[in-house]
């Protein structure tokens, strides 16, 4: 089939290599603007800008694709449809119409939960277990198009963003190869979303990073696998020094053991006992842990400088959290 591809990140380039290898006429693939990345600033291209030239497909990086003139570039084109994965560009209503069969996203939920910026992370924070890839026929709303395929991920209890991410990026170039294979046989039927059941995934920030402990531990749990790779949750010690820790691997124990009459925030040590938090409700075993400027170490190995009665701060308002 004849296709425009947009997509940014690496979850974009694995469909873009996918569709290459089926077969498909790339005529064009956009993406956006190269970036300052690391120390030196230096722009770098996207990872699916990587992958065209890698191809030697033809690639554009517009700022928009709102003006007259992107619109008659792309139409140029004479695409039969486009596939959008993570493109981070606004498809206004005249893109959309310009390809015979549309525009296909593939989005990192299972519609209609989780529409939005940050599907993977925020089904994790939630302690969904399961999320998937939905195949979707776009429109001028947020991922509220007919679903034209789906399949389910589970979420396993040790799984992070970085995990579920790479797994579902899998997925989704598996599925919109069989969606356009289907869509050429006519054997692709669009359903519309369920009114019911919508959640919204709103961009991750890395003002949400610091921890309220006065949150259930499994809670915090589910955060810190959320959280991994980006930003990471972090904890601040109470005292002068106020070293700020970023938590990477965590678990929520049992209610037996003891944080009756303890504060939220105050930090449990012993030896065979691990590191553990004292949480709204439950404990927070620490498992991972870096210190500003050091690499991730086993919190066991963090914790040899603690004195007793060591606690973290509580932030100055409790922090909601997405509900399940």
């Amino acid at each position: 089939m004849r296709l425009i591809f947009a997509g940014t990140p690496v979850f974009a380039s694995l469909a873009l290599d996918a569709l290459v290898a089926a077969g498909h006429e790339i005529v064009l693939v956009l993406t956006r603007a190269d970036k300052p990345a690391g120390r030196g600033q230096r722009l770098s291209p996207s990872p699916v800008k990587e992958r065209a030239l890698a191809h030697g497909l033809p690639l554009l990086q517009p700022a928009s694709l709102r003006d007259a003139a992107t619109q008659a570039e792309l139409a140029r084109y004479g695409a039969e449809a486009m596939v959008v994965a993570a493109y981070g560009l606004i498809l206004p209503a005249a893109v959309l119409a310009l390809p015979a069969h549309g525009c296909l996203n593939i989005h990192a939920s299972l519609l209609p939960r989780w529409r939005g910026a940050a599907p993977i992370q925020r089904a994790i924070e939630a302690g969904d277990p399961q999320t998937g890839i939905t195949i979707m026929q776009m429109d001028e709303g947020l991922d509220t198009g007919p679903m034209l395929l789906a399949e389910a991920l589970p979420i396993g209890p040790e799984d992070n963003a970085a995990r579920v991410h790479d797994r579902l990026a899998e997925l989704g170039a598996r599925l919109i190869v069989r969606a356009l294979d289907e869509l050429a046989a006519g054997r692709l039927v669009a359903m519309p979303q369920p009114v019911e059941g919508v959640t919204y995934a709103g961009k991750i920030l890395k003002a949400e990073a610091p921890i309220d402990w006065r949150q259930p531990a499994a809670r915090i749990a589910d955060r810190v696998r959320a959280f991994d790779p980006f930003p990471g949750c972090t904890a601040t010690l109470a005292g002068p020094a106020g070293e700020s820790l970023k938590i990477w691997r965590a678990r929520a124990l049992p209610e037996a053991g003891s944080s009756a009459g303890r504060s939220p925030g105050g930090l449990l040590t012993g030896p065979g006992a691990g590191v553990r938090v004292v949480c709204g409700h439950g404990l927070l075993e620490l498992l991972e842990v870096q210190r500003p400027g050091g690499r991730r170490v086993p919190a066991a190995q963090w914790s040899q400088a603690l004195a007793p009665g060591d606690a973290f701060v509580l932030p100055d308002a409790p922090s909601a959290m997405p509900g399940p």
